[in-house]
């Protein structure tokens, strides 16, 4: 892996905004209403308390899990170098935090996290929905709870989705044990735990590493810096856990009644998430949509990476939504942001919503049909006036433009029909042409300027890429380049957008930021089903390092099903129940410790002299084993190229 060397001192500083960045800005404070206060008072509805200071620490690190104090400067007027429209989302969304009420009885922690905890007062209990990102920021936003309505042990904890900031963060609300044991009841939707462990593992690395730019991780909070996710104030940053649910739903129209709170489900799978519902609660009128709605434009495909969600099917469990509930619902809440009061507000708000996401789907397909790439379509696609100009419908998270071309994805793929894209060069192959082709990176940086000095930030994107891929010492381009990143980011209503091109920006400046190889943590290793184990062995095994090698291991569990683990043609296979009559070796070890063996957790050399693992057969067979699997650096690089590639 290459680690760059930051550039110089005078060419690292950040930049005001430019001229043309701020007429950008300025076309935003003229077309859309600031004056609609609504979501202010909306957000600021039924507050009860917060903390003071606005600080959560790490549990296990001298850092904080999420600090909304350093978030102070968004009380004043939008600066030149952020969207004014991203201002006013970031203000409600840092700006509005602690403890609120939605209606007597439903209470949300909002802000502690990228996502909201919903807290029901149940008979005799709380029940506990979406317990967020971090185990340390769920425990204080109970606690805060606690507090102010006395000391409630927490009877039920549903958990809306597969996405990490509405499960991991479960273990401040409840224990292994009381999940395992049943004691508190743990509601998910069907296949929650095959789509959170796939998108959370199997892909895991480098999604986290993507998320750090869109989630503006690396960057500090400031008026040219971070301001927001978008989607919720920030991301916190603190220790994770998982457990398996001990109760499924599985089918629309499935009700619970827990702790004396009636429960109506809807399920809405394969749209925001793989496995995901929302829910009715008759007693409250009230309706919970999950993420299927929010307060911006949501991903159909998010910059992060994920499998591409279906928009189509998107604005049919909304429609589903307000046709099930639509007319007994008298307030509506979700997983982020903040609620809306009054049935015909509510509906309204459902409707533009619903029809946002299909006027992207129809219009990509009508366009695709005329035969315009996702590229052309991208640049064609604008919301109606009708939709465009409710707050809730705009860019700060998901973008028109990068949904409809995930919408063409969907359905027709990445390649566009024309076969001069249908077998392109690698980047790094392609630039290092490209750059001979243009007379050299001195000459395409000299002409890059002119059009900087224009204001044509997206066209010197394209070319310094380039000119950086292959000549990533190139200081002027890699400066230029982040200038040029930077005044894009100053300009983007989306959050995301923003905080991927000033992540870039301070990577071509500074380098590659300092990591680790990506880890499990060991409760990731207690809840893993061991099916998902045998995947996340079979991405990471090297290939080309395993060719020619055949290799038999019988793991006799004493705890769960005997599996033969084979890997023959540069491919592993896991065969619950069965054993080879030949083994390279046979492995007597619980499933928990042969978790914690592959994952690096422990070693096999301790885990003998415990005890808890006798081997039989080839012993070097474990040290052949060990060899075969990569270990992923969590921060590889993004804007520069690998160091394989050059």
């Amino acid at each position: 892996m290459t680690d760059y060397q930051p550039l110089p001192t005078e060419l690292t500083q950040q930049k005001p905004a430019t001229a043309q960045t701020k007429v950008i800005n300025q076309s935003f404070r003229d077309k859309l209403n600031f004056d609609d206060r609504r979501s202010f008072e909306n957000a600021e509805r039924g507050f009860i308390a917060t903390l003071d200071p606005m600080l959560i620490p790490h549990d296990r690190g001298s850092r904080n899990a999420v600090n909304l104090d350093s978030m102070a400067f968004l009380e004043k007027d939008a600066p030149d170098t952020v969207n004014p429209s991203l201002w006013r989302q970031a203000q409600l969304n840092a700006l509005h935090h602690g403890l609120f009420e939605v209606t007597d009885g439903i209470y949300q922690i909002r802000s502690f996290d990228i996502a909201n905890m919903t807290l029901i007062r149940g008979n005799n209990g709380w029940i506990v929905i979406d317990p967020l990102t971090a185990t340390e920021t769920s425990r204080a936003g109970l606690a805060l709870a606690n507090k102010h309505f006395g000391e409630r042990p927490v009877i039920a904890v549903i958990i809306t989705h597969s996405h990490a900031d509405h499960f991991g963060g479960v273990l401040g609300v409840v224990s292994q044990e009381q999940a395992e044991s049943g004691e508190v009841a743990v509601i998910t939707p069907e296949h929650f735990v095959k789509e959170s462990l796939s998108e959370n593992v199997l892909a895991g690395n480098v999604m986290s590493r993507r998320a750090t730019y869109m989630y503006g991780n690396l960057l500090s909070p400031s008026e040219t810096g971070f301001v927001t996710t978008g989607l919720g104030a920030s991301l916190a940053l603190g220790s994770t856990g998982f457990v398996i649910p001990n109760d499924i739903v599985k089918e629309t129209g499935e009700t619970r009644n827990i702790d004396g709170v009636e429960i109506e489900f809807q399920m809405t799978p394969g749209t925001e998430a793989p496995a995901e519902f929302v829910f009715y609660l008759p007693q409250f009128k009230a309706l919970c949509m999950s993420e299927i709605t929010s307060h911006n434009i949501h991903n159909v495909y998010t910059p992060r990476g994920a499998q591409v969600r279906d928009a189509l099917a998107w604005s049919a469990q909304i429609n589903e939504s307000i046709e099930l509930f639509g007319d007994r619902l008298e307030l509506q809440f979700a997983s982020h942001h903040w609620p809306i009061w009054g049935r015909d507000e509510a509906l309204e708000y459902l409707r533009k919503q619903r029809d946002t996401y299909k006027y992207i789907h129809d219009q990509t397909l009508r366009l695709a049909n005329h035969g315009y790439v996702k590229e052309e379509i991208a640049e064609q696609i604008s919301l109606p006036d009708s939709l465009a100009k409710e707050f809730y419908n705009r860019d700060y998270y998901g973008t028109v433009h990068h949904n409809s071309r995930a919408v063409y994805v969907k359905y027709l793929g990445f390649f566009n029909g024309n076969p001069a894209s249908l077998y392109p060069l690698p980047p790094v192959t392609a630039a290092t042409k490209y750059v001979d082709y243009m007379g050299g990176a001195g000459a395409i940086v000299t002409r890059a300027q002119d059009c900087f000095n224009d204001g044509d930030y997206r066209w010197v994107a394209e070319v310094l890429n380039h000119v950086v891929m292959a000549e990533p010492d190139h200081f002027d381009a890699r400066a230029l380049l982040a200038d040029s990143f930077e005044q894009l980011g100053y300009q983007s209503e989306s959050a995301s957008w923003r905080n991927f091109y000033l992540c870039g920006a301070l990577e071509l400046r500074q380098g590659l930021p300092k990591g680790s190889a990506f880890g499990a943590t060991a409760s990731m290793a207690e809840s893993i089903p061991m099916e998902n184990m045998f995947q996340t062995m079979a991405v990471r095994l090297n290939g080309p390092r395993a060719e020619g090698l055949v290799l038999n291991i019988n793991l006799q569990f004493n705890d769960t099903e005997e599996t033969l683990l084979s890997i023959e043609n540069s491919v592993l296979h896991a065969f619950p129940g069965k054993q080879h009559d030949s083994p390279s070796a046979t492995l007597k070890i619980n499933s928990m410790d042969f978790k914690k063996l592959m994952m690096g957790l422990t070693d096999a050399g301790q885990l003998m002299q415990d005890g808890a693992l006798e081997i039989t057969g080839d012993l070097n067979t474990m040290v052949t084993l060990s060899e075969l699997f990569d270990q992923f650096e969590r921060r590889f690089p993004i804007v520069t190229p690998r160091q394989d590639w050059r």
